[in-house]
Parts: C-alpha cells; structure tokens; sequence
C-alpha cells in the first residue's frame, strides 16, 4: 500500500502539478499513511508538503437533548406562566430536577425571569431559541460562523471539536515519477566494488527524536557495598586504596606472618602468575620479616624453616584485602604515632571449586583500628554495635585460628528468617610478629574484621545461588529491578518469619 500511494502522488502531481488536500484527493486512507508517504518522499526531495487543521464540530449528549427538545432555559421560561403569578422555584425543580437549577440561572441572567421572593415570574412576553439554532447549525455543517458562539457551546459542555489533519502537496526538487530503493548504510561490498560512488543514500533525519536509551542500573552487590561504606564513613573509617588486584607474597603472607609452607600458599588455593613471575624487590625491612619468620621474636619461636626471597618474591592474585592493610599498617608505622582506622571493599581471588555459594572471585569487606588502647573486649563492643546498624543484633563470637591473629574469633549472628546462626564473618587481634615487623611502636594493638560482601547481599536479595548474582549467568532484568538496599531493614529471607 506505501509502495502504491507513494506512485499514486506522484503521478497526481505530475498530471495536476499540485494536491490541495489529501483528505479530498485520497479518501479513505488514513492520515498516518499518508502522512508515512510524504516523509518518505520528501527525504528524496521529490516532494514538499504543508500541513492543513481542519476543525470538525460536533454534538455532544446535552447538545442534541437541546436541539431536539430545546434549550434549558427555553424550556424554563415556557414554563412560567404570564403575569403576575409566576410558578415557585420548588415546583420549578419538582418539574425539571437539575434543567431547572441551570435554565433558571441563564433566564436571569439574559433578564427574561426575575426573582419574587420564592416565585419566578416573566419580564419579557417572549423570547427566541438561540441556542436550539446554533446547535442546529453546527449539527448539519460541522462548524459555525461565530467563533464566540462555538467557544460558548463548548463551555457549556453541548459540543466537542475534533482536529483532523490533511496536505497540501507540491513538487520537489528532485521530483520524478518514478521510486528507487535508497541504501540506508554504507556495506564493505560497495566499498570493494566501488558502487558508492553512484548509490543513492537514504538522508539522515537528524531532527528525529529516535529512540529514548535505557539508563543504567547498579549491581545488588554495589548497592549493599555503599551501604557498608556509609556505615564505615559513620563510624570515622578511612577507605584504603585498594586497585592492585597483584601482589607479592610479600605482602599477600609473609608481612602476615604466614609460613610459606601453609597450606593456603598451595596452587589449589591461589592463583600464581606466569608472566611476570616475580616482583623485581621487595621492601626494604623484608630481612626483619624472614628473621622472625625463621627465629621468631617479639615473644614468638618463629616457624623456624629457612625463609626463601623467591617464594617471597612470587606475583599471586590477592587472596584477601588484609594484603592492602599491612601496606598501610607500614605507612602508618613511618610517621608518628597516632590511632587509625581502615577500611576496603573490593575483589580477592580464590583458586576453588565454583558451586552455588563459592565463586573464584569474590568481595571482601575489611576493617582495622589501630590504637594503644585497643584490646579484644573494644573489638567485640565496636562489632556489637558495627553491626547493630546493619540490623544484626544478636551476636556470638567462636574462638579460632588465623595465622596472622591471636586471640581470633569468627562472628556469628541469629537469623530470624531461617531460624539459626550464621557465621557472618572473621576477626581476631594483629599478632605482633606481623605489627613489629611492620614497624609499629610496642604498644600498638591492631584488631582487624572481615566479611564476604556476597552473602548479606543474596540475603537481602533473596538469591540462592552465587552464579545468579555475579557471574556471566547474571540476570539483568535482575539487576534492573532490584531496589535500593537498606543494611538496617529487613530484606529477602530476613523478610520470612520463623513458623
């Protein structure tokens, strides 16, 4: 049909030189069609176009009640008899129900009726139906000589208007009767032969709207990882910068006094780098690391194994945050004593089995408090109430082991949802093996914390498995959908109350 009309304006055009209206010349096809053909012709320049409003005035239900009974306030003033006597407003609204509240208000304003206390009685013999007459006249012509008298008509709600759109058309500057397909893009084949040098190019509308982009939308995890940044910014936490994603075994384990023997340093638990290999140097206290990893010191034994600078030297993807905290720890160490605290989110990378609630990568939230005074009990009273504002309330701590702590403890708290504790995360206080070597003062304590950010996150987003929320099995209409995160309300399975 566009192929056709198109070839039917123009040969109009050819054989009339113009078309006055498109509504006369092309009846029975709708105004969009028309309106598709001319864009169309147009952007070959082979026509132009001028747009025409026709306004089409019609009854509306009130209006054709007037025009076939008679206006309100016709049948009003009828009603009123001659004379002095008159009829009372009552019997009036008993008669015409709400056409005697409206007829009623126009006799007195057009002056035909007066008010005699309760009664209305005539100040004219008889009048003339002026409204029954315009409503006639735009019922058989669609319209009405008067603009103020169609203005009128539509305030009282007795007509409507309905625009309809139509052209005018004329000749282009290109204009032929005769349709070539126009290429739209430009193809490596015309390119190879050389056939865009004579094809015709569809023009670009830069005028056109187009179609509106979608915005962007944040992960869950990022979501839930500002969240725990507002509360570490809350409670006087520095973010440490944390884009290395490669250290040195350095410091991913010996700053931390792990023996390069444990097991955590196997190839079935991290990834090693090929290429490089080894980091060129290594800081300039490394030899007080290998003594007191070899001798011990600060009141340790040590390992007593011989330390080796290659293992040391060996490039690993970083198996936790805790590798950015001994650097700062050092930096800290360098300038005179004060307290501190630290904080880091951000992926750590694990050489393990991938299931439903282990992934190869992952996040890791950390903190550390530097401080004199620092002991296990503030550990505990700060992760009471760290937590508290995320709505975790109900803690226990579990003693355990960590190479780089002592005494160290895992966190557990009660979920009210699933009915039973679940290890939220790790801490325990910095040994002072690692803090000295570091260089710290004696007397400095560091206790230090960490959690997964991807399990309050499939918690608050009711997500059973791991893959679902980071991944490349990741659902996007999730991540779309999903609201804003609030630690401290409850979300997902922390919604479900115990049966």
């Amino acid at each position: 049909m566009s192929e056709e009309l198109k070839l039917n304006i123009l040969s109009k055009l050819d054989s009339d030189g113009t078309i006055e209206d498109t509504s006369a010349t092309f009846k029975g096809v709708s105004e969009e069609t028309v309106l598709g053909a001319l864009k169309s012709l147009e952007s070959q320049e082979k026509v132009k176009y001028k747009t025409l409003t026709t306004e089409i005035w019609t009854l509306e239900a009130e209006g054709k009640d007037q025009l076939e009974s008679g206006s309100y306030e016709v049948r009003i003033f009828n009603a009123v008899p001659a004379g002095s006597d008159g009829i009372t407003i009552s019997e009036l609204e008993a008669k015409f129900g709400k056409v005697a509240k409206l007829g009623q208000g126009k006799c007195l304003a057009n002056k035909w009726l007066k008010k005699d206390g309760d009664k209305l009685v005539r100040t004219v013999e008889s009048v003339t139906d002026k409204v029954q007459a315009d409503l006639a006249t735009v019922n058989s012509t669609s319209t009405h000589p008067s603009k103020d008298t169609l203005k009128d008509l539509k305030r009282r709600k007795l007509i409507k208007v309905t625009k309809l759109l139509s052209y005018s058309v004329s000749k282009g500057a290109n204009f032929s009767t005769t349709l070539k397909k126009q290429a739209t893009d430009l193809t490596m084949e015309m390119l190879q032969s050389g056939s865009w040098k004579t094809e015709e190019f569809k023009k670009f509308n830069f005028d056109s709207l187009g179609i509106n982009p979608s915005g962007g939308h944040l992960h869950p995890l990022l979501k839930v990882r500002e969240e725990f940044r507002q509360v570490f910014f809350e409670t006087g936490f520095e973010e440490m910068d944390t884009s290395n994603f490669v250290e040195s075994s350095f410091w991913n384990f010996d700053a931390l006094f792990v023996p390069q023997q444990h097991a955590a340093r196997d190839l079935q638990d991290t990834f090693f780098l090929k290429d490089p290999k080894l980091v060129k140097s290594l800081p300039d206290f490394w030899e007080r690391v290998k003594n007191v990893h070899e001798n011990g010191g600060y009141g340790s034994i040590g390992y007593r194994y011989p330390w080796s600078e290659e293992e040391s030297k060996r490039l690993v993807l970083r198996t936790h945050t805790t590798a950015i905290s001994s650097q700062m720890l050092h930096k800290l160490a360098q300038h005179p004593y004060r307290p501190a605290k630290y904080f880091s989110i951000d992926r750590v990378y694990r050489n393990e089995a991938v299931d439903a609630t282990h992934l190869a990568e992952f996040h890791q939230v950390e903190g550390v408090i530097a401080d004199k005074n620092m002991s296990l009990g503030s550990l505990i009273a700060f992760l009471d109430m760290f937590f508290k504002k995320m709505g975790m309330s109900n803690l226990r701590f579990k003693p355990t082991y960590n190479p780089y702590t002592e005494p160290s403890m895992e966190i557990f708290s009660y979920h009210e949802g699933l009915g039973k504790w679940l290890e939220i995360g790790n801490s325990g206080m910095f040994r002072p093996e690692m803090l000295r070597s570091l260089g710290l003062e004696d007397g400095v304590k560091v206790a230090g914390f960490g959690l997964s950010l991807e399990r309050p996150t499939m918690f608050k987003y009711d997500i059973s498995n791991i893959r679902e929320l980071l991944g490349h099995k990741v659902d996007l209409g999730m991540i779309a959908t999903t609201p804003a995160c609030r630690l401290d309300k409850k979300m997902g399975q922390e919604a479900l109350q115990k049966a």
